[in-house]
């Protein structure tokens, strides 16, 4: 709550700079216009004036401090530090056997910089000062405390998420269910595809890993949210769509071996993530 909360935390003080006013509507339309899409319509642009102020109307929003914002980001670095030092201290203190304590904190990409448009001038005075500043705790990865402290107790965590209730009932309610079905059938094509070719080249591949891909987009947690959520329903169930009619279409066309390799060039073209993805991944241990 403390990072994340706008309500409770840090991203909601009243000088960091305001999401929700934007230069795409608060300026005349016809000095804006040539700036935003082809087609004319109003969006925002990134360009932002306002700061939060506090909880005021939009229209009494106060201009942007940009120095003032990052003067607080820096105070609230040193905050946040200063706050996971002592909890690292009373851990210490509260259990003597064992490694040391380890704590973990995990946080959406999304709201550093987007939501949050400070938050990258955050972690920067964050990691400066616990490298400079103290001598309590120091960051690194997961990853990294278990190659220091191999021996662990071993543990099967429960099903949770960040979600409202802590648990599923944000991706997987009456609005939304009806995405999993085709979600688990795409998952067991991709597992067949990925044990029927052990290791091939051209566009075999390419087709194959573009399957890859366009699983990957169609299982993004996003969609559902957006759902469940009521903001931008039509485009959520659009792209959903989208991916698995080209999963299953690249299913039927490896299978048939009979690649559209035109179509094929176009839909990478559009959606490339991760670019050295490997479909073997999905091959069975």
């Amino acid at each position: 709550m403390q990072v994340w909360s706008a309500e409770h935390g840090y991203p909601g003080d009243p000088v960091y700079r305001e999401f929700y006013r934007d230069i795409g509507w608060d300026l005349d339309y016809d000095y804006v216009r040539p700036y935003i899409q082809a087609t004319g319509d109003r969006k925002n642009t990134g360009i932002k004036y306002y700061s939060i102020t506090g909880k005021v109307p939009l229209g009494s929003k106060q201009p942007y401090d940009p120095a003032a914002a990052r003067a607080r980001a820096e105070a609230h670095a040193g905050n946040f530090l200063f706050n996971r030092t002592k909890q690292v201290e009373f851990l210490r203190s509260s259990f003597h056997e064992g490694p040391p304590p380890i704590v973990i904190s995990p946080y959406d990409a999304e709201l550093y910089g987007h939501w949050w448009y400070e938050g990258p001038i955050f972690l920067e005075h964050l990691i400066r000062k616990a490298a400079r500043e103290q001598d309590v705790l120091k960051l690194m990865s997961p990853v990294d405390y278990l190659a220091e402290h191999p021996e662990q107790q071993l543990a099967q965590p429960p099903m949770s998420s960040w979600g409202a209730g802590g648990y599923a009932a944000v991706w997987l309610d009456e609005g939304n269910d009806w995405i999993y079905r085709y979600l688990h059938k795409a998952s067991e094509r991709m597992i067949e595809l990925a044990r029927m070719h052990q290791d091939v080249s051209g566009v075999t591949r390419r087709a194959l890993n573009q399957a890859a891909r366009e699983l990957l987009l169609a299982q993004s947690s996003d969609w559902a949210f957006i759902i469940k959520t009521g903001t931008m329903v039509d485009y959520a169930v659009r792209r959903t769509r989208e991916h698995l009619l080209r999963f299953s279409r690249l299913y039927e066309q490896i299978k048939s071996n009979g690649i559209d390799e035109m179509w094929l060039s176009s839909v990478e073209s559009r959606d490339n993530l991760f670019p050295e993805i490997d479909y073997r991944v999905y091959r069975p241990v």
